[in-house]
């Protein structure tokens, strides 16, 4: 599609898309109403309910809130202790360079004060002089000289949040492990502000924007559970097997899918994985002699041997497996959400590839964020047409956060993907609306830039053809789509993520429950985590946000893990390995709430590294992969 052809479409297209902007739609007299309410509104029961639903909703803005306020007192501690740990015993003019380094990076730190106790001497670094009333200054000088005491003696300090001016803060301190040095932070809390003001928009917490500007949505778990890779040693130069699992062929009566369920309930197991001609058992209790002696005993196969562990010769041991969480600081007190969906034990299969991008159309992100570093490539700007992709919203670098946030680097939060990298593409400018040009604009421009997951976390009610052509030319490029519900607790269909090439994401709760802001359909496909979902943040920041913007990451980011592990996976075959390989939840098999279930990362990996295409799909397969050649060389020409 040309840059022609997108311009007079977009000009003829007048729906604008945005970050949760899925609850509006227009009466025959011209005003905005909420989708899935009743045109005349005035019944008893239509109010209770959406009483009921500001209530529920508003607790999820609470806590987004009160889990964003500990991010930052978290975030802020180590800065400083950081500080401490690199500043100590150095000159004063590197002092000074290493504090001003520090508050251009995170400009929430208004003003910093580094004590030498051994001289008495104070240095102050102020990047935003705090401008108040007489009283509020007075204030902020009393918390400030109880912060300088109480360091000296106790080694810490943190005051009340206080006012000064139009801004609040609050004053935290840490000390030297020797005690010679101090330093005290002023940190400014308008991040709080900024998650109430988009939660506020994202939930539909405020009245609307006039028609034509929408909004964001957000979206988003709980106990790391552990996995121990068993691995059987009859001395110290054996093969190392999966001490639980066995490889099973059997001779010409292969059991049928009746047989095959009755086998995994006997020997305390799922269902197994088919490869080739060969099955893997795997059973929660029993040690391969034992399953080795009951197939043998019952079923007499061709053959049968252990599940052999294939190692690389990169010093890798059972100590790499990922059983124990990662070192990054905020990990284990508040990303429920990666344990839940089994991301540690799928790790263990697949940390991604730099060789496949996952693109994120959305508000852009921020490039020089720590936790970021090094994960993004150079991206676009769909709304000015060139540039950076800056984010000046906040909604794309918490949900580029999901996907790659560095691991194991000590800092803030872990995502989901090692190795894969990020291409940005600013489509939603700052008030987090875009129009249907400039989203579909992004999505042609990710993919014909190489990308091989598109994650959409925005949306709209109408059914746009022209962003539906730009949806086909991803997919018919091969890209995996990946899209948020929306939060508007209703069944009519948001789109894109309604359209069939897409993969809908519905919000799910810490406790595996519907989200209940999530939007339900037929058209959803699985569901992931939405609920204050901690991540990345502007202002090199962490916030946490509740919303099915957060769950369609999660998604897209498996979709990553998977094409990295099996790249001859096809779109349609990522897509449906995702779905068959879902925790069921809710009514079984396909429901409207949670689509075929929410996502479980170790098992969807299993299934692509271990069951292959089956034969009766085989010659799909090729004919798909030939197709995909033809384009190829087709776009080459």
């Amino acid at each position: 599609m040309s840059r022609k052809n997108i311009a007079i479409a977009g000009l003829l297209t007048t729906v604008c898309a945005s970050a949760l902007i899925l609850g509006v739609r227009s009466s025959n007299d011209g005003t905005v109403r909420q989708a899935g309410v009743s045109q005349t509104g005035n019944s008893k029961s239509v109010r209770s309910q959406a009483a009921r639903e500001q209530t529920v909703k508003k607790t999820y803005l609470s806590q987004d809130v009160q889990t964003t306020e500990s991010l930052t007192h978290l975030d802020a501690g180590r800065d400083l202790k950081t500080m401490l740990s690199k500043a100590a015993g150095q000159p004063a003019d590197q002092v000074a360079s290493y504090a001003r380094k520090l508050q251009r990076s995170h400009g929430h730190i208004a003003m910093l004060m580094w004590i030498d106790f051994s001289t008495g001497k104070a240095s102050t670094f102020k990047s935003v002089q705090p401008k108040g009333t007489a009283q509020q200054e007075k204030i902020m000088q009393q918390y400030l000289s109880a912060a300088k005491t109480a360091i000296k003696r106790q080694g810490a300090y943190e005051s009340p949040a206080f006012t000064v001016g139009d801004k609040s803060y609050f004053l935290m301190g840490q000390r030297s492990s020797d005690g010679r040095y101090g330093v005290i932070g002023l940190i400014d809390r308008t991040v709080l502000k900024q998650v109430t003001n988009h939660q506020q928009k994202n939930l539909r917490l405020i009245p609307y924007p006039k028609e034509g500007r929408f909004r964001v949505e957000s979206v988003h778990t709980d106990t790391l559970r552990d996995i121990t890779v068993k691995t059987g040693h009859d001395n110290e130069n054996a093969s190392h097997y999966y001490e639980n699992e066995i490889v099973v062929r059997f001779r010409n009566e292969i059991p049928d899918n009746r047989q095959l369920q009755a086998i995994a309930r006997e020997i305390h197991g799922s269902a197994p994985r088919k490869l080739g001609y060969a099955y893997i058992f795997r059973s929660s209790d029993m040690t391969y002699p034992e399953l080795k002696n009951y197939f043998e005993s019952r079923w007499h196969p061709q053959y049968t041997e252990p599940h052999y562990m294939y190692l690389t010769n990169d010093t890798v041991s059972e100590n790499m497996t990922y059983d124990a969480a990662p070192n990054d600081m905020l990990f284990s007190a508040y990303q429920w959400n990666l344990p839940v969906i089994e991301t540690g034990k799928g790790w263990n299969l697949s940390r991604g590839s730099n060789t496949v991008p996952v693109a994120v159309v959305d508000t852009g992100v921020q490039a020089d964020h720590p936790d970021l570093k090094g994960q993004l490539l150079k991206g676009y700007n769909a709304i000015i047409g060139s540039g950076l992709p800056d984010d000046d919203v906040g909604h794309g670098t918490h949900v580029t956060g999901i996907i790659g946030a560095l691991v194991n680097n000590g800092e803030g939060v872990a995502g989901i993907s090692w190795y894969n990298k990020i291409l940005p593409v600013k489509v939603l400018d700052n008030t987090g609306a875009g129009t249907t040009y400039s989203v579909a604009e992004g999505i042609i421009w990710a993919a014909d830039h190489g990308a091989k997951v598109i994650n959409l976390s925005l949306g709209n009610y109408a059914d746009s053809q022209f962003l539906h052509d730009a949806i086909k030319y991803a997919y018919n490029k091969d890209v995996v789509l990946v899209s948020a519900s929306g939060n508007d607790n209703t069944e009519r269909p948001g789109y894109p993520a309604a359209y069939p090439e897409v993969l809908a994401v519905a919000a799910t709760t810490a406790s595996d429950e519907r989200a209940s802001f999530s939007n339900y359909g037929d058209y959803v496909d699985v569901a992931a985590p939405g609920e204050s979902i901690a991540s990345t943040y502007i202002g090199s920041q962490y916030a946490a946000l509740s919303g099915t913007s957060m769950a369609s990451p999660h998604a897209a980011a498996l979709a990553g893990l998977v094409r990295s592990l099996n790249p001859d996976l096809t779109n349609k075959e990522v897509m449906s390995l995702m779905t068959k390989n879902a925790v069921d939840l809710g009514a079984k098999g396909h429901d409207k709430y949670f689509g075929w279930g929410r996502l479980d990362v170790y098992r969807t990996l299993q299934a692509a590294a271990g069951e292959g295409v089956a034969v009766e799909q085989w010659p799909q397969h090729v004919q798909s992969r030939l197709q995909q050649l033809q384009r190829r060389l087709k776009g080459l020409m």
